[in-house]
């Protein structure tokens, strides 16, 4: 019979006796464990774990049926998906379009994401959407127009039934509300090394200031605009011969892959949020 992979990722406050608990318990139903991680925050007194394990199919209900007696003795947030699951993702632009080709490639090749649409404020990116065959959906957004503007976009969330936002450079700030809504489950990409030179044209702040790194971020999206967890990060070294143009480039190709890295993790389950912060296994 053919074994299914299956990720079990769990979050409670910490107490001794976690791990013996769980990997007893699928021990008894015949799991075999491939991956664990884990880990407890003395700060947050919070305990994380994830599994990818594989047993037949038809095992796994009883798995997911009894998993709650244990999930109540610890007072857990838990959930087992299959590890081949594409979530269905909503790419959100603007006019920039490193990040959306970037993404648009990388689903067609290696990144496990089901991309149900483009939406954007603009219609820049229309044709490299139609190319890729991903819907597109303008949605034009001024100050009077925002709410109704918003409403399309959890619309369009609510259709397509999305599991995964991502801003690939959408110059939008969004509403204390929509951002709620899409607690733990929209990503951002900020052309900064947060928390350095937030706002506009932080290339040009980093010209200005002589810095010798540049760098990008991939956060969670919360109402506190560019402060939302961490997810990945990384930088390059630049010097004094770099123009802005040359920051923004290098900038650019920085922003692609660390983006796609933290679509990654996220898509993989590695990622816990830990109050401000995250756990990435």
């Amino acid at each position: 019979m053919k074994n299914n992979k299956y990720i079990l990722s769990l979050s409670c406050p910490d107490s001794i006796g976690i791990v013996a608990a769980i990997t007893t318990y699928l021990a008894k139903h015949n799991v075999f464990i491939l991956e664990s991680s884990q880990f407890g925050d003395k700060e947050s007194n919070q305990f994380f774990m994830r599994i990818v394990f594989e047993m037949p199919l038809a095992g796994l209900g009883l798995v997911e049926e009894n998993f709650p007696e244990i999930a109540e003795k610890f007072n857990m947030q838990w959930s087992i998906v299959d590890l081949t699951y594409k979530p269905k993702t909503l790419i959100l632009v603007s006019k920039a379009s490193h990040c959306l080709n970037d993404l648009l490639h990388r689903a067609k090749d290696n990144l496990e994401l089901d991309i149900r649409a483009v939406a954007s404020n603009h219609t820049d990116l229309k044709e490299m959407s139609s190319w890729y065959k991903v819907p597109f959906h303008h949605y034009p957004v001024t100050k009077e127009t925002k709410n109704k503007q918003e409403s399309q976009i959890i619309d369009l969330i609510e259709k397509e039934q999305i599991d995964l936002v991502i801003l690939a450079r959408y110059m939008q700030i969004m509403s204390s509300d929509l951002c709620q809504k899409l607690s733990g489950k929209a990503i951002n990409i900020h052309h900064s090394f947060l928390p350095s030179f937030k706002g506009a044209k932080p290339y040009h702040q980093a010209h200005e200031r002589g810095v010798k790194i540049i760098g990008a971020t991939a956060h969670y999206v919360t109402e506190n605009l560019d402060e939302g967890p961490i997810i990945a990060q990384d930088t390059i070294h630049v010097n004094h011969s770099h123009s802005p143009k040359d920051l923004v480039q290098l900038g650019q190709d920085t922003e692609c892959f660390v983006l796609a890295r933290a679509i990654k993790y996220h898509v993989q389950r590695r990622v816990f949020i830990n109050g401000h912060k995250t756990v990435v296994f």
